[in-house]
């Protein structure tokens, strides 16, 4: 994309997300602050809900609502974890020679709910992808919720709650979002393609949408993808250009769904990628690598590169492309 993505440009107020019960469920939220559970599909806009309600609750929600996104957190290294700028006032020299890796990241959680909130009387935390947080730390997070309760609200978005254990989904009030109609897609997408004087017509909304099946953010990448790459959105130009996106979407679904343990779907969209679209291994390899640098998925560069070649080393043996691909998607939960 050459310009700012549209979804962030248009997040939605909590007025205007398309999913009638979700905007219920939160308006309700507003004025008891409650710890929340929001559950659903990838794409669903479980996130930018939780920003919602945060711009609605919050005088000044760019203080007071703290995103901690699993991957990007409980994922990464202890040295990554200690150098990351946003824990620099509260990760100490001396902690970061004398901490664990696991040490250090309860202390991120801890320390991340005890600041006082800057305007009103409570702040956010989000935990993105709250699937992918180990049991002991979602021991310690438990105990961190119980001790800030008064003064800091949980929310957690997650496309998997039975992977949370028990005390934390009794402390927190469970939101099903489901995926958006194509109908409701296509609203938004009018809104936005109006706001950005696109030419378009309903049929390449209608395509676009449908394309989506469900996942309003892919939806929106889409349209604008389309209208950068065509100058318009007609279906023509929506088929034209979402054949190569498409492609990037599901290949990076596969590696998260992989880095999730999701192992499963993850190998389901690699035999798609192997039989149906008839790609052998060096170029599953070679795209998975592209989409995990290009968007920031997966595990850290030099863990997927280290994987990647010894793959590419069994690869070259031509034995079996799916067994060595899947055992590169098994390694990606380790």
């Amino acid at each position: 994309m050459d310009g700012p993505l549209w979804t962030d440009t248009y997040a939605p107020a909590l007025a205007d997300l398309p999913q009638s019960e979700l905007r219920e469920s939160l308006t309700r939220a507003v004025d008891e602050p409650l710890n929340l559970i929001l559950h659903g599909p990838s794409g669903a806009g479980k996130t930018a809900a939780v920003r919602a309600l945060a711009e609605e609750t919050h005088a000044d929600p760019d203080n007071d609502l703290v995103e901690l996104n699993v991957a990007d957190v409980f994922g990464r290294t202890k040295k990554e974890v200690s150098n990351d700028p946003r824990f620099a006032s509260f990760i100490t020299p001396k902690r970061r020679r004398n901490s664990s890796k696991a040490d250090l990241i309860k202390h991120v959680l801890s320390e991340s709910a005890s600041y006082a909130p800057v305007s009103g009387g409570y702040k956010t935390v989000l935990l993105d992808n709250a699937e992918g947080i180990r049991e002991d730390f979602q021991q310690a997070l438990r105990r961190v919720m119980e001790r800030h309760h008064r003064t800091t609200q949980f929310v957690a978005t997650t496309r998997q709650p039975s992977k949370l254990i028990p005390p934390i989904r009794s402390r927190c009030f469970s939101i099903p979002v489901r995926a958006p109609t194509t109908a409701e897609v296509v609203a938004i997408l009018e809104e936005i393609v109006a706001s950005e004087d696109v030419p378009h017509d309903d049929d390449g909304l209608e395509f676009v949408a449908a394309s989506a099946d469900g996942d309003l953010r892919s939806a929106i990448l889409s349209a604008q993808a389309t209208a950068e790459d065509a100058g318009e959105i007609t279906m023509d130009d929506a088929y034209d250009t979402l054949g190569a996106v498409g492609h990037d979407d599901r290949i990076e679904a596969m590696i998260t769904e992989a880095a999730t343990g999701e192992f499963t779907d993850a190998r389901k969209t690699l035999d798609d990628l192997l039989v149906d679209e008839g790609m052998d291994g060096g170029e599953v390899l070679a795209e998975l690598l592209r989409v995990a640098r290009s968007r920031s998925v997966g595990p850290d560069a030099a863990t997927l590169h280290r994987l990647a070649g010894e793959i590419d080393m069994d690869l070259a043996e031509g034995t079996d492309d799916r067994l060595h691909l899947s055992h590169l998607l098994a390694e990606l939960d380790r």
